[in-house]
């Protein structure tokens, strides 16, 4: 299929006349005495490659010669604290440290950076601002490049170009000459990156003027609380998919632009998108065919705010959901030139567009556009409707004397050395710190041979993805699950957030819970995980990496996540991995057989926005027996040994140690290995489950990893005995069955979602499918 093309444009001005539309500019606060992680104590370590002990994480440009100053050509400095390694190379250069062997934070203390080369990231590398004042690199008159900044290492582009991040920075070209073709960022990554609190300057007028392009073919998840303004394009992004949220576009002149944001997605989301005086928001028209869900967005002076190609099968579906214009918007979406809705989709409603399975029969429905009664559940909604979000948190309202560095405790010592057992020492000191101080880990492996307990008022942060990782004895009985990370005990209500962590095993420990959630946030976002990821194997540091040659001996993990019946939490950006190959260059084949991703039987309200989940045995998201959940964005991805030619058939090779919330496979024959697969997505005895863009992709037939170049998996998802689920937009790439059924009588196991019924263009050559919305156990 050819993937969606999505054009967003607005320009600017009273945002008052948009509901819900926040005041951006206001995310620079004013902090007690500067920014605490400028100032404190920097000791993180690398501890997987040869004098790792003394490698440097941070390194704040200034350091580097960069003056901030607006007038002083700042591109070498910046570029040298990004590159520079040790006395056994640079960053940007060979495969000496690996991908995973060389984090570094480049800090950028407030100021102007007027550069006039262009700058180029490295993997591993978070590039950071103060966000207190959020520093500027600026492009000169003189740029000599056609982009300012290239926000991923060229050497792991694609699908493999994971661990970059970029946060609390604006991006400016107003100095660039207005017809210059020019980029501000080249942003071509996959999962485990993270763009956030970024502002696209761009000046009024500037038509060859770009905010975002995403070169080559990335599997992203999420774009977050950014802003565009001035320019030509804000972004144009090609990539199998994304979840938008809170993306806001402004300018300062009448409305000139058509383009502000181009997707080229085989599906997504977006959340919270503003549209002010655009000809066009977005437009379908003329980039091929996907999904796009729209929700809790406005727009005002646009002429049309989403643009679509006419179409008499299942692609270029769209869906609509509290969408706000006002009278200055003559159309809502035009479909082939005609218009074809007028004014608001208020909280209620839902307008869809494409293949619809509804509760009235099991043949879809092609919607070429209309509206039906919706719900969503009291628990996930504000004042207004829309979906509780929030804006990850850096602190910065805190002092450096309310910052309490874990290496920095006399009476406690962590050594984050990927040896010591830093288990003790972490729990007393995170006892102490609970509602008093926020607690920052260095970047390191801490860890755990115990169950390490997060208790209630804790605000954790990592430094580009501080590991946590799971060793010794108690983890391995897979009949005894334990968790890793422990947030609260049943019955806790409060604050418990963590940002910027990895979560791993050491070991083969069939029976980790790498993070168990028991506590409830007082508030939506308090019990919150941002920019926290899940890694199993695929790395050094890991037994993991090395012994497992097959999968039947390879039982690395039970699950990855368990939110437990009590508890209510928050994620945003994580990525659950089962490693298919080595990220540090090596020769290992990754055959690790964890058993689940997301295990989700919370009852009190969950929000998952930007969720990946890949190559786990059982399944990557399992809402079990759950209610009151949002899941914004689920991208999957079978595990590559599974499949024709597999000798290990689902549930194996957990068979002997299946939990009642585990699926059974009851379903399909005992030898057939196409049907006995990881299943992408399992909903069962549910209800009030709102689900937006599902994302599932099987790309190798079976163990050979030969291309698959017809439908390799029999089934996609199981949906049973639930009330009140909406899914909207799903879409598989080589599956049969979308959807599978399991329910009593007639009704049991029944492929109720097609592929055949559902097919779209291929998608880079692979069999694609897409549904616009399942409601058929909405009742």
């Amino acid at each position: 299929m050819r993937a969606l093309l999505l054009l967003l444009g607005l320009a600017a001005s009273a945002v008052q006349a948009i509901p819900h539309a926040e005041n951006v500019e206001k995310r620079d606060v004013e902090a007690i005495s500067g920014f605490w992680y400028e100032k404190i104590k920097h000791d993180g370590i690398s501890p997987t490659i040869t004098n790792g002990k003394s490698w440097l994480v941070f390194r704040n440009v200034k350091d580097y010669g960069a003056k901030g100053d607006g007038t002083t050509d700042d591109s070498a400095a910046i570029q040298k604290a990004i590159s520079t390694g040790d006395s056994s190379g640079t960053r940007d250069t060979g495969s000496v440290f690996g991908s995973t062997g060389q984090p570094a934070v480049v800090y950028f203390p407030a100021g102007t950076y007027l550069v006039n080369s262009a700058i180029k990231n490295v993997i591993g590398t978070v590039l950071m601002g103060d966000p207190t004042n959020r520093p500027t690199i600026k492009a000169a008159a003189s740029f000599t490049s056609s982009y300012l900044l290239n926000g991923v290492d060229s050497r792991y582009s694609g699908l493999v170009a994971f661990y970059h991040e970029i946060k609390n920075l604006i991006l400016d070209s107003t100095a660039v000459p207005l017809t210059k073709s020019f980029t501000l960022l080249q942003w071509g990554v996959s999962q485990a990156s993270q763009l956030s609190n970024v502002m696209f300057n761009m000046p009024v007028g500037a038509t060859g003027h770009t905010g975002i392009t995403t070169p080559g073919t990335g599997s992203p998840l999420i774009l977050n609380d950014l802003q565009f303004i001035g320019g030509g394009v804000g972004s144009t992004l090609s990539a199998t998919q994304y979840h938008l949220k809170n993306l806001y576009f402004k300018r300062a002149s009448p409305p000139s632009r058509q383009k502000n944001l181009c997707l080229r997605l085989v599906q997504g989301t977006g959340q919270g998108l503003r549209f002010e005086g655009c000809t066009v928001g977005i437009d379908t028209t003329s980039g091929g065919n996907g999904l796009f869900n729209l929700i809790d967005s406005a727009a005002t002076n646009t002429s049309i705010v989403v643009n679509a190609p006419a179409s008499k099968t299942a692609q270029s579906s769209l869906v609509l959901e509290n969408v706000i214009v006002d009278s200055s918007v003559p159309a809502t979406v035009k479909i082939g030139g005609t218009g074809v809705l007028t004014g608001s989709v208020t909280p209620g409603s839902t307008w869809i567009r494409g293949n619809v399975y509804s509760a009235d029969g099991s043949a879809p429905k092609l919607s070429t556009g209309a509206k039906i009664t919706t719900s969503r559940p009291q628990a996930l909604v504000n004042g207004t409707g829309s979906y509780y979000t929030v804006v990850p948190p850096t602190y910065a309202e805190y002092d450096i004397s309310q910052v309490i560095n874990v290496k920095d405790v006399a009476a406690h010592p962590v050594a984050g050395d990927g040896a010591t057992d830093d288990t003790a020492s972490l729990q007393a000191i995170l006892n102490a710190a609970a509602g008093n101080q926020v607690v920052y880990f260095p970047h390191g492996i801490y860890l755990l041979s115990d169950t390490l307990l997060i208790p209630p008022g804790s605000k954790l942060v990592g430094e580009a993805w501080t590991e946590l990782s799971a060793t010794g004895s108690k983890f391995k009985d897979p009949k005894k699950p334990t968790p890793m990370v422990k947030v609260g005990n049943p019955g806790d209500v409060g604050v418990a957030q963590m940002t910027d962590f990895l979560f791993t095993v050491a070991d083969v420990l069939p029976g980790t819970v790498m993070v168990e959630v028991n506590m409830a946030g007082d508030k939506p976002g308090n019990v919150g995980f941002f920019n926290c990821h899940f890694r199993i194997g695929g790395a050094r540091g890991s037994k993991v990496e090395t012994n497992c040659s097959s999968p039947k001996s390879c039982n690395a993990a039970r699950v990855c996540a368990h939110l437990t019946s009590s508890s209510s939490s928050y994620w945003e950006n994580s990525w659950a991995w089962g490693a298919d190959h080595d990220l540090d260059g090596g020769s290992n084949t990754a055959t690790p057989s964890a058993a689940g991703g997301f295990l989700v039987e919370a009852q009190n309200g969950t929000w998952m926005l930007g969720i990946g989940s890949e190559h786990q045995a059982l399944y990557q998201m399992n809402i079990y027996q759950a209610k009151n959940v949002f899941l914004g964005l689920q991208e999957s991805e079978t595990a590559y040994w599974q499949g024709n030619g597999s000798t290990v058939l689902a549930p194996a090779p957990w068979t002997n140690s299946l939990l009642p919330s585990d699926p059974d496979w009851s379903w399909c024959a005992a030898n057939d290995a196409q049907c006995r697969m990881g299943l992408y997505q399992r909903i069962s005895g549910s209800s009030n489950v709102n689900i937006y863009s599902s994302g599932f992709w099987n790309f190798v037939a079976g163990p050979s990893r030969t291309y698959c170049s017809t439908d390799c998996q029999e089934n996609a998802a199981l949906f049973e005995s639930n009330s009140k689920l909406y899914s909207y937009g799903f879409s598989t790439i080589n599956s049969k069955t979308l959807i599978l059924e399991s329910g009593v009588g007639a009704d049991k196991n029944v492929a109720a979602v097609l592929h055949s019924a559902n097919a779209a263009s291929p998608h880079n050559g692979f069999n694609t499918a897409v549904m616009a919305a399942y409601l058929r156990q909405s009742g």
